[in-house]
This record gives structure tokens, C-alpha cells and sequence, in this order.
């Protein structure tokens, strides 16, 4: 049997041209698959997500691709004819929870096998997971017909009809530039105040517990006026909040793109490799980095929140907090991934910098925007890490104080370095000992931090209804908490209205928790007039 032609490696390949030949691709005969065996004739696709922010941004686009050729969506998994599971891989709890749903699964394409006249089931794993262990889930999940990674979105609606002849499609080839920056990605949801836009794709920083840069590649960025158009677009249809999204952030570069003078506004200030930080590859030169992308989506609609995640460390120049200091609309809280306190461990970790250097980017970090909000994310009980060096990790959560963390123990990846190099031998009792109380550290930390909000007036955009009771809604104000108030009306316009979600509201905050801040609503305001 005939592969693929020409004509469906260029239809699907990272060329500026690729749009066209997409256009092109449905009116294309091909000895192993005829063109209507690519539409979906109305089939019905459920997509079950997991993990990170960058899996809901993935599945859009995978939503978007589909959607194009002929496909609608399921509401409930029981009425899908092709249900696809988004996998996270980055720690084994993730993949455990997709191999029980994958079991569940198999039963559910069992019971539609005997039904008279039904259409039989689809299953698909996508992202992180499929990539990784590709032949087992073939070979031990049977009902899997479909497994495609993280750079394979495009050929889902081929890899789908591909399966309907009986054979388990795969293809998780990684792409040194795909970004589906062509690609305008369709929402899950019908109406949304917040979306997420994919600036970048994959991770070079190589750290050693992590699985990202053997699941998704190497780093490459959307051009940026793809970004730009997109953000518009989303402004257009009334989204108030944007997250840019990527392994890394920060050290976002189009290379497409340089000033008149070959230098991007950020390349006087390159790194913060000066303050203490290092890299164990060879920064890109020229081109736009983070600082211009953030400046120009910035612009777009002074009405509409900036945030960004998640960034690393080392690239944090000076323009970039400045930018946030002086726009309104770009959010004062920052995600600063710390991973561990001890120097030893960090070293090991191969996060290139030690404790005092995080605190001093810390603490220039307040410096230069007053009252930031800093998020984080720990892993406790890493290889080798002793007593002594937990301590350490508990005293930089005491001392640094995050508005929010996410908390792991260590679970070793295949492929990584410390899975080649280093010793797991941490035990698991351990880990489990020192996240609850690395949790309860973090906690006590954040009562505190809430607690000095209670009196002070916030902006909040309104997100709707509480899910404990319609008489209470919930916003979320600059920092990312959650601020739960009552359901009331306020004068807008010269008369009164009901609150509606996408509304800014001045919150007076009266009560907080480790969870949440409580407040009473004052007045309708707008990101530029402030609380």
C-alpha cells in the first residue's frame, strides 16, 4: 500500500504556505485514503482533559482541527462517537488517573459494540502521555485506536479515518516548528471571560526531573503577529482576561522579527545571568522577546487583563517588570517557580541559580512593583535530599510568602537525567511526610497574607455565580484569588443592574481564608479607573 504524497507532508507541515495546502489537502485523491474518509460526516467528539493549562490550550486546537473537517462536539461521553483523552505525563499521579479512565473506557466501547446499529467508539490519547508511551498504550490498551502527541494535531482528522479500516493510527513525531500559530483554536465552552493563548512550544532548559523537553520538543515561538491577531480576536468577542502560555515564557523570541537597530527593546537587559542565574543552553540572539510580545498584546484593549505563565527564573529583565508596573491591564502577580530551597538540591535539579540569587530576584522583584503577587511551584523530596535541605525549602516559603503554590512530591520521569544519573532514593513515605508539611507551612503563610487584605478596596472581574450558593458570585481580583461576594445589584448608568460575569467590580474585602477572600460589592469600575 502507497504513503502519503507530497502534497500531504506540505498540507501538514510548519511552512507559510501550509494554509493553502490545508485548503487544498480535502480536494486531494490519495492511493491510501480517499478525501471524504477525512471528514468526520457529523461524527460526535468528546474531549476529556487533563493536566496543565497548556493541555486546555492544546485541545482547542485540536477542537479547532476537527471542527473543521466535519466533526460536533458531545456534551456527556456516554453519546461520543470519538472520545479523546488530553494526557499529562509530567508526574506519574497524572498518568495513573488517565490508565483508570482508559480502563473505563474500554468498557463503555464494549457496551456500544453490543448495541444494534450504533456507531462504534473511537478512543484517542493525545499530548504528553501519548508521546511518551506510545507502544504501551497500544499494545496493552487495547481500545485505544488512536495516539497522537503533542505536534500532531493536524493529522487527527487522517489518523481518525485511518482507524475506521480496524488499525490503531499512531503518530507522535516531534516538530522542530510547529507552533499552530495558522490555527485559530475554538473554545470548549460556549461564553468565557478568560482564554489562554500558546505563545511558545516546547522547553531547552533540560532541567533534570522533567519529562517536557522529551514530550514536547524543543523551544520554539509563534510568530508574533499570529499572537497578536489572536489576542484581538478574543478581545472581539468580549474574552477580559488572556494568559500567555508556555514552557517558558519568559525567554519567548520571534526571530522573524528584529528593529531597525537588529536588537529587541529587551536585548539591553538579556537575562538576569548576571545577578547569579546561568543556563545550560546557549541563549538566542536577536529578534522580539517576551518584553515586546508583552507590550504590543497590551495595547490591544486597555479593558482586557494581561497575565502570563509560566516563566522561568533566569529570564526576568528589568523591562519586562517594568512593563507590569506601568500598565494597568497587565497583572501585578508573578509565576517564579523555585522547585526547592536548598542550593545542593537546585544543583541537582539543574535550575541554574542557588537560594540567595532567588531571593535577591525576589526581592528586586518587589523593588520594582510594590505589593506583586507571587505564585511558585516546590517539589519536595527530590533525589537525595535530606532532612537539612527540606528545611531549607521551608524556610524560603516562610520567607518569600506566595499568594499561591503548587505542591508535588518527586516522582522520577523515564528519559530525564536524573532518571539516567541520579538515585531515587528518597522513600515514598517521606515525600508524602514532607508535602503535608510543606502544605501546611505554605497555608499558615497564606492565612497571614489574606488576613493583611481584609479592609483594603480590589478590583475584581466577576467570573459568576458561587458553585456553594447562586446568592453569591466570585471574581477573581489582580492577584488571582478568588473573592467570593453577594449577588446584588449596583447602580450602573443612573439605575441599578445586576452584577453580570466580565464586569469589574470594586470588592471591599471584610473576611478572608487560606482559600479565599470574602468582600461586599461597591460599584461597577473599569481596569483603567481601578478599585
Amino acid at each position: 500500500m502507497e504513503g502519503p504524497g507530497l502534497e500531504h507532508f506540505i498540507a501538514n507541515s510548519g511552512l507559510p504556505n501550509r494554509t493553502l495546502a490545508a485548503r487544498e489537502l480535502d480536494n486531494v485523491s490519495h492511493p491510501y485514503l480517499e478525501p471524504a474518509d477525512i471528514s468526520g460526516h457529523g461524527r460526535r467528539v468528546y474531549f476529556d482533559v487533563y493536566g496543565c493549562q497548556m493541555n486546555v490550550s492544546d485541545t482547542e486546537i485540536a477542537w479547532s482541527v476537527l471542527k473543521d473537517h466535519g466533526y460536533v462536539r458531545a456534551q456527556e461521553i456516554e453519546e461520543a462517537d470519538v472520545v479523546l483523552v488530553m494526557t499529562c505525563a509530567i508526574r506519574e499521579g497524572a498518568e495513573d488517573k488517565v490508565w483508570n479512565k482508559l480502563k473505563y473506557l474500554g468498557s463503555l466501547k464494549k457496551k456500544r459494540m453490543r448495541m444494534k446499529n450504533a456507531m462504534p467508539v473511537k478512543i484517542g490519547v493525545l499530548g504528553c502521555m501519548a508521546e511518551r508511551l506510545k507502544k504501551k498504550l497500544v499494545e496493552q490498551e487495547k481500545s485505544v485506536d488512536v495516539v497522537a502527541g503533542p505536534d500532531s494535531y493536524r493529522d487527527l482528522p487522517r489518523l481518525l479515518a485511518l482507524v475506521d479500516e480496524g488499525k490503531a493510527a499512531v503518530n507522535v513525531l516531534l516538530s522542530m516548528d510547529e507552533t499552530y500559530a495558522d490555527i485559530v483554536p475554538v473554545s470548549l465552552t460556549t461564553s468565557r471571560m478568560s482564554a489562554f493563548i500558546s505563545i511558545m512550544r516546547g522547553c531547552d532548559n533540560m532541567c533534570s526531573y522533567c519529562i517536557v523537553p522529551f514530550t514536547r520538543g524543543k523551544e520554539r515561538s509563534r510568530d508574533i503577529q499570529s499572537i497578536l491577531g489572536e489576542a484581538q480576536h478574543l478581545s472581539d468577542q468580549g474574552v477580559k482576561e488572556i494568559t500567555l502560555l508556555g514552557q517558558n515564557v519568559n525567554s519567548y523570541r520571534d526571530v522573524s522579527h528584529t528593529t531597525h537597530q537588529g536588537l529587541s527593546l529587551a536585548e539591553k537587559d538579556e537575562t538576569n545571568l548576571a545577578r547569579g542565574f546561568k543556563t545550560v543552553y546557549k541563549p538566542k540572539k536577536g529578534g522580539l522577546r517576551f518584553a515586546d510580545l508583552l507590550d504590543k498584546v497590551s495595547q490591544i484593549n486597555p479593558e482586557m487583563r494581561i497575565r502570563f505563565t509560566s516563566p522561568h527564573p533566569k529570564d526576568f529583565p528589568d523591562e519586562v517588570l517594568y512593563l507590569i508596573k506601568e500598565r494597568n491591564n497587565i497583572c501585578k502577580q508573578i509565576h517564579l517557580p523555585a522547585q526547592c530551597g536548598s542550593t545542593r538540591v537546585l544543583e541537582l535539579m539543574r535550575r541554574g541559580y542557588t537560594k540567595e540569587a532567588y531571593l535577591d530576584l525576589v526581592a528586586h522583584i518587589r523593588s520594582v512593583i510594590p505589593g506583586v503577587s507571587l505564585t511558585s511551584d516546590f517539589i519536595c523530596g527530590f533525589c537525595s535530599e535530606t532532612e537539612s535541605d527540606f528545611q531549607e525549602t521551608l524556610s524560603l516559603l516562610q520567607d518569600v510568602k506566595y499568594n499561591f503554590c503548587y505542591l508535588f512530591p518527586y516522582s522520577l520521569r523515564e528519559k530525564t537525567h536524573a532518571h539516567r544519573r541520579l538515585v531515587d532514593d528518597v522513600p515514598q513515605l517521606v515525600k508524602l511526610d514532607r508535602l503535608d508539611r510543606m502544605v501546611k507551612v505554605f497555608r499558615s503563610e497564606l492565612v497571614k497574607i489574606n488576613r493583611a487584605q481584609v479592609a483594603q478596596q480590589q478590583l475584581v472581574l466577576v467570573e459568576g455565580t458561587s458553585k456553594r450558593s447562586e446568592l453569591q458570585l466570585v471574581g477573581r481580583n489582580d492577584g488571582n484569588t478568588r473573592v467570593i461576594f453577594p449577588n446584588v445589584e449596583l447602580e450602573k448608568d443612573g439605575q441599578a443592574q445586576k452584577i453580570q460575569p466580565g464586569d469589574y467590580i470594586s470588592v471591599m474585602i471584610t473576611d478572608s481564608s487560606s482559600q479565599v477572600l470574602k468582600g461586599i460589592p461597591l460599584k461597577t469600575t473599569t481596569l483603567q479607573a481601578g478599585a
